[in-house]
């Protein structure tokens, strides 16, 4: 990082507070909820002058109707299902038509760099936040309009909502740190965005929605008290730091702690999306996690014919957020977060060091990973660099499809990703040399053909959410009144790595009619 441009003269100004329902504005009803119940985020000590949080009650929408609860994400909070689906009284809360009793929504405050640009105050425009239970905090996207909703109306649509419930499970399948999606609530009141479009409400699930974004806020404001008691709630939350000690931890130590352990997590997730093909789309400040979690699917995409420059956001007109950037920009949105916890650290060098630490770590897990994906993980490092520049160039310059390239290695189907490439000679020669590595690895290893092909299948999933597949599911809910794609979908992605022939076909590159299928910001 340079020297801190947070550390400004004078405040930056902020735009009014949007207008919006005020506590008690909801109706109140009896949930039932189980005595562990918590306040959350909402629970940190605040000044009324810069709240952490401000109570806001959700908007009611018209005819709700539930279109699908995760078995999976209920159970994490120790409830089931189906019971939620057959209850009015969830039916209303997850659509944000009423309040459980004992709750209290509210909204909470960041900042962020929005391509590049600080915006000096963004805040949950269309989020509400509703508590934790059993140490999962629970948020209502598209709920209505909250104080950060800067004259917004504060929905979401249908599309993205199902895309967001989808993609939030299938990421956790694969194996990927995300928030999670307890459910999808759909409404037969008016949008408007490019079109009128029907709304819709997801109720997300993290340990934390904690980003970036919070830091920057308060250390814009030049509220360093606020600052800390960030570090400390995050160091809390992320095992690190002063954590369990007597002794507070100087905030200075602490600080560093918090930046350390997040790059770590961002390396990480960083490269797990790399190795999947994966393309956030609007990586944003405001849009990282301090949990090292995948925040946010908005314009996300997963890629199909492989290409490193592929943009799956059609509102990044510059390229920012392409698929090739993504480590890069992960970097620098650290050295944002960097550059916010400057003011308790108060030196730019162990900042600077941390933030070089992030290039290591991504580089190995990157190697790391796709070694196991290429089942080459004793692979001596003269053989492995060449044949893996090498693979990667066969993919671009046949445009081959990333998730299936990888998998027809895993099943040794040498013929089924030679069919990938429209030149299927031009793999002849990387393959030869590949089937040379497989052996020299396999002997230093001391396993067997088969169990390395288990073990590449355990890392390389045969099913992600297409953009494609995801079309289908919109199209039949939103056009037919039909959820039976939904469940199906949201159940073979549940197990991305396993086979299921009755399931085929999701498994094949995009349709000619879904060739050039794009997302935007609009959501």
């Amino acid at each position: 990082m340079n020297a801190p441009d947070s550390l400004r003269p004078s405040l930056p100004a902020l735009a009014p507070l949007t207008p919006h329902p005020e506590p008690g504005t909801a109706p109140r009803i009896e949930l039932g909820l189980p005595a562990d119940w918590s306040s959350g985020f909402a629970g940190l000590a605040a000044d009324p002058e810069e709240p952490f949080i401000r109570p806001c009650d959700p908007s009611p929408l018209q005819e709700c109707r539930f279109l699908a609860v995760s078995d999976h994400a209920a159970a994490l909070l120790g409830l089931d299902a189906q019971a939620i689906m057959q209850s009015p009284e969830w039916l209303a809360v997850l659509s944000g038509n009423a309040v459980g009793r004992h709750l209290q929504p509210y909204a909470s405050v960041y900042a962020g760099h929005q391509f590049g640009v600080f915006v000096p105050r963004l805040g949950d425009g269309r989020a509400l936040n509703l508590g934790a239970l059993r140490g999962w905090e629970l948020q209502l996207k598209g709920a209505g309009q909250t104080p950060y909703a800067r004259f917004a109306d504060g929905r979401a649509v249908l599309r993205s909502s199902i895309r967001e419930y989808l993609c939030s499970e299938a990421m956790h399948a694969l194996g990927i740190p995300t928030t999670r999606a307890l459910s999808l609530v759909a409404a037969a009141s008016p949008v408007l965005r490019e079109t009128v479009e029907t709304a819709a409400v997801v109720c997300r699930v993290a340990p934390s929605f904690l980003r970036f974004g919070h830091f920057e806020y308060f250390s814009s404001r030049q509220r360093t008290d606020q600052l800390e008691q960030l570090a400390r709630h995050s160091a809390a939350l992320l095992g690190c730091g002063d954590s369990g000690n007597r002794t507070p931890m100087p905030a200075s130590e602490l600080a560093l702690a918090v930046l350390t352990e997040v790059a770590q997590r961002s390396a990480k997730m960083t490269a797990q999306w790399m190795g999947v093909g994966f393309m956030h789309g609007v990586m944003n400040t405001d849009n990282c996690s301090v949990l090292g979690l995948t925040l946010d699917y908005g314009p996300f995409g997963f890629m199909d014919g492989f290409n490193t420059g592929h943009i799956c956001n059609h509102s990044d007109h510059h390229g920012r957020y392409s698929f090739q950037s993504q480590p890069q920009v992960s970097l620098w949105n650290l050295s944002r977060l960097a550059n916010a916890l400057y003011p308790l650290v108060n030196a730019v060098d162990p900042l600077n060091a941390v933030l070089e630490h992030f290039k290591s770590n991504y580089a190995k897990e990157m190697e790391g990973l796709l070694k196991m994906k290429l089942g080459l993980q004793q692979l001596p490092e003269d053989q492995w660099g060449p044949l893996l520049d090498d693979f990667y160039s066969l993919l671009q310059s046949q445009g081959m499809d990333h998730t299936l390239a990888f998998r027809a290695l895993s099943n040794q189907d040498e013929q089924g990703f030679s069919d990938l490439a429209p030149d299927r000679a031009a793999c002849r020669p990387w393959l030869d040399r590949y089937q040379q590595a497989v052996s020299a690895s396999l002997s230093l290893q001391g396993i067997s053909a088969e169990v390395r092909q288990e073990q590449m299948r355990a890392v390389n999933p045969k099913y992600v959410l297409r953009n494609w597949i995801a079309e289908e599911v919109i199209s039949a809910v939103r056009d037919h009144g039909d959820t039976g794609p939904l469940q199906s979908v949201a159940r073979l992605l549940k197990n991305p790595f396993e086979e299921h022939p009755e399931s085929e076909r999701y498994a094949a590159p995009p349709p000619d009619w879904a060739q050039y299928l794009s997302v935007s910001c609009s959501s």
